[in-house]
């Protein structure tokens, strides 16, 4: 019975797709859909990855198979159609590999297997096949620039100094006194290095105490990693996400930080000397020999971004900046919510110039949300009941109308929103925790902490994913591993799927339509009415066509000056059942227009 209603739903989605959105005609959206694809002559450089639309997933909190309240592949396997009927193209999965979890899986004690709690090789494989066997691919997340101290490499590296996997790691001799200042993201007392009694020395570890930093000066490193992807690419998995990789370079000798940093260690640490040169040494023996998608989460500026994504540099394909994701916070705090809030101007302002950055060379990436931030809908929309449905899909549509590769967070989809935790007590991320003893230690401003957190949190984006309205929101049998938000009754997988105007069914809309219309891929694109604060608008042209972008950030009405006649246009989609011509935008408002010759 239950492939029966998923045959008749998916056939109920087929016919759905010609509509935009409520109260638009069918006949308008029909010709847009079925207008075939420029042709392939006609745009260079195209690729897969390009055209891709990413979906995220944090398997921890996706689905629970056997009721122990950890998300696991199984669950995955469970749910290959939801994740297919949703028009994705690639998913990337958070770590999978063996674990102790200080860090959720981004402390890895075995590349080369799957932890126990997610399941076993063998559910890998059978995921891999029904990925595959759905035209999905599979991106892994790489975490090569530290392991975890339970690896097996550093629990040899600490039992002597002259064991042959010393050099695996950085190590700091004790007799040669207190070790350059580093600073650690996760340790709860910020240092950045760790004593270690076995052999009278410090480990580096710029993440957790659990995560010292691998050696990559070392060559022997630098093969064990590339044998290591090996072993995944030959598995037939499609490319990974490369964690922190600006980190890999280290000078030995441990300078100083420069004052030119201006005390930003994070920037220092992403300026390794020969950074570039292990990531070309990595593409010509691994990468080059496969057809894979290689993202590089990098906090960089947009120069450095190139020489890490440019085709002549011969390193990755892609990268994620964080410029976007860093507006309204106060500077040089933990994530604390700026009073002020964010600017429109500022946001646009951020992508347009990485747009016109990547416009002739390389490729852009775009997300505004994943695992390492709250959700986005609490973050850059409005998650206030009257206005929850109509800013996610304003989200929805800024992410699928961006020239560059969308990146998608598993249950953003639903408009899930912050669970905003008051009490320390009810998180479970390393960052939030130690966090708060830093600021309790150094006597801060608790209270203002966890108010920000409320926003900011990881765990807010981690909470289990809503499938129905049972208990657990039909994520597990047993007790979540993180609670679940309490407005999983009413949001959820099984009260959208009956709406045709839900925001899962207006991602699934969207994310066709963006296949079907190449301009919203490749197309130029040229901000318009740059000073408006409330709406943001840009058109997108290609082969001729010409389609205006109109997002109304507010919760008010609001227009802008696009210098267009709109009363000629053609609505081709849109949150809202009508677009009003003279321009004026409903709250959180967003519309697809094409633009007459």
């Amino acid at each position: 019975m239950r492939s029966v209603n998923f045959l008749i739903f998916s056939i109920i989605l087929t016919i759905a797709a010609a509509f935009p959105a409520a109260g638009q005609k069918p006949s308008n959206n029909k010709k847009q859909n079925t207008r075939k694809p420029a042709p392939a002559e006609t745009i260079p450089g195209r690729k897969w990855w390009k055209e891709a639309v990413v979906y995220q997933i944090y398997p921890r909190s996706f689905k629970d198979s056997n009721g122990d309240g950890v998300g696991d592949l199984r669950g995955i396997i469970q749910k290959l159609d939801y994740i297919k009927s949703l028009g994705i193209d690639v998913v990337w999965l958070n770590p999978i590999f063996a674990s102790p979890n200080d860090d959720n899986g981004y402390d890895i004690s075995d590349y080369r297997a799957i932890m126990k709690e997610f399941g076993t090789m063998k559910d890998f494989d059978e995921l891999l096949a029904g990925m595959h066997k759905r035209g999905i691919r599979l991106v892994l997340d790489l975490v090569a620039n530290h392991s975890s101290d339970e690896h097996r490499w550093f629990q040899e590296s600490r039992k002597s100094r002259d064991n042959p996997y010393r050099d695996y790691y950085h190590w700091w001799p004790a007799e040669k006194g207190t070790p350059p200042k580093r600073v650690s993201f996760f340790d709860e007392n910020g240092d950045g290095w760790r004593y270690d009694a076995p052999t009278n020395s410090y480990y580096l570890h710029y993440f957790s105490r659990k995560q010292p930093d691998l050696n990559w000066e070392n060559p022997k490193v630098r093969q064990e990693i590339y044998s290591m992807l090996r072993f995944w690419f030959d598995k037939g998995v499609d490319g990974f996400r490369m964690d922190v990789i600006h980190f890999i370079s280290k000078d030995p000798s441990y300078p100083p930080i420069p004052a030119e940093f201006g005390g930003d260690w994070g920037k220092f640490y992403g300026s390794g000397p020969r950074r570039h040169e292990y990531i070309q040494e990595m593409n010509r023996e691994v990468l080059s020999k496969y057809d894979v998608m290689t993202i590089g989460e990098a906090g960089v500026g947009m120069q450095d971004a190139h020489n890490f994504v440019d085709a002549d540099r011969k390193e990755l394909n892609m990268i994620y900046h964080f410029e976007g994701v860093g507006l309204g916070y106060l500077p040089n705090s933990k994530k604390i919510i700026d009073p002020a809030g964010w600017k429109l101007t500022d946001f646009k302002n951020v992508y347009t110039r990485w747009d016109a950055s990547f416009a002739e060379k390389g490729w852009n990436t775009v997300y505004l949300g994943n695992h390492d931030q709250p959700r986005m809908l609490t973050r850059w929309g409005s998650d206030a009941p009257e206005w929850r449905e109509v800013s996610s899909k304003l989200l929805t549509t800024f992410l699928l109308t961006q020239r560059a590769t969308p990146y998608y967070y598993f249950g953003d989809e639903l408009g899930m929103s912050n669970i905003k935790f008051d009490r320390i007590e009810d998180y479970r991320d390393i960052e939030s925790i130690n966090w708060y003893k830093q600021i309790k230690e150094a006597g801060g401003d608790l209270r203002q902490f966890l108010e920000s957190q409320k926003i900011a949190a990881r765990d807010n984006s981690r909470t289990p994913f809503q499938w129905d309205a049972t208990t657990n929101a039909g994520f597990t049998s047993g007790t979540p591993w993180l609670k679940v938000n309490p407005n999983y009754k009413t949001i959820n997988v099984a009260a959208e799927e009956k709406n045709a105007n839900s925001p899962l069914n207006y991602f699934r809309r969207l994310a066709r339509f963006r296949k079907a219309n190449p301009v919203l891929i490749y197309g130029k694109y040229t901000l318009v009415d740059a000073p408006n604060e409330s709406v943001y608008a840009y058109t997108r042209e290609l082969d001729g066509r010409k389609l205006l972008v109109l997002l109304n950030f507010k919760d008010r009405e609001a227009s802008a000056d696009t210098g267009f006649d709109l009363s000629r246009a053609k609505v081709l989609f849109g949150n809202y059942p009508n677009f009003s011509k003279d321009g004026r935008l409903k709250p959180y408002q967003a519309v697809i227009l094409e633009l007459s010759k």
